[in-house]
């Protein structure tokens, strides 16, 4: 029987296959599924692993969909998550997010296991999608002042209040904090629970921002690459330099004599 196909180049069909979205690739599998050329079937199955990639990834996002609902309730349910907790310098941010059912974000994780482009491109859908975002910092001097459960408990208040919206559930990352009065803790809820996982998203990359722009004021420490956090740069440049307003004087005693903290 004569290929249906041959009006279309090998290259042809497979450029079409590598790029149709997923909602096409069956219907043009049925099409070229009996084309007898090699280049043609090889691009077949890289569409049928595509697709099944796909379709595990979104069933793992409705999965942190169905979880908010389960541990949340049907109704507002925030997210809420932090960064900079373990850095010795630059603010403790957190972030709170209440995302609708749809659109789904897909792509959703805990921003730590995503890479800096994808949680940017992704902060930027959810900054698109979200019903509201909150916000808190706290900087150096607070955190050496009141230490970091207390700044802990003070940002998620600050954050879920930033909303601007009462909150039917707070649901969180980690282990209880006694922050809010409906709030609900999740182990490892980051990478389970969409509402946590944009937050940590939003808060990563929020905060990553901040510390570039500290770069430019405080250049000989890093805060562009380090984040804030004890790299070898920044242990090094601590020790050279001493401490500069960002840095919390109270996680820096393994770098500096103690005389010289405060």
């Amino acid at each position: 029987m004569a290929n249906m196909n041959s009006s279309y180049s090998a290259a042809q069909i497979a450029a079409e296959l590598g790029s149709a979205p997923l909602d096409e690739i069956d219907v043009l599998l049925n099409r070229f599924a009996d084309d007898p050329r090699t280049q043609v079937q090889k691009a077949c199955d890289r569409a049928r692993k595509r697709r099944d990639k796909e379709l595990a990834e979104r069933a793992r996002v409705d999965e942190m969909y169905r979880l908010a609902v389960e541990y949340g309730g049907d109704g507002l349910v925030v997210g809420v998550d932090e960064v900079g907790r373990g850095a010795v310098a630059g603010p403790l941010t957190v972030a709170a997010v209440a995302l609708p059912s749809e659109p789904r974000i897909w792509g959703l994780n805990d921003s730590k296991k995503l890479t800096p482009a994808r949680r940017e491109a992704l902060a930027e859908q959810i900054a698109e999608v979200a019903l509201c975002i909150g916000m808190a910092h706290i900087p150096a001097h607070d955190i050496d002042h009141m230490g970091m459960a207390t700044a802990l408990r003070v940002a998620v208040a600050q954050a879920v209040a930033d909303t601007g919206l009462e909150p039917d559930c707070v649901l969180m990352d980690g282990n209880p904090l006694h922050a809010h009065e409906k709030e609900r803790s999740v182990v490892h809820g980051d990478a389970l629970i969409a509402p946590i996982a944009a937050a940590s998203i939003v808060a990563k990359v929020t905060r990553d921002d901040m510390m570039r722009s500290y770069d430019d004021e405080y250049p000989e420490y890093h805060f562009g690459a380090s984040k804030g956090y004890a790299s070898a740069e920044h242990i090094a440049a601590i020790q050279q330099y001493g401490l500069s307003p960002l840095h919390r004087a109270s996680f820096c005693g393994n770098f500096l004599r103690t005389e010289s903290l405060f």
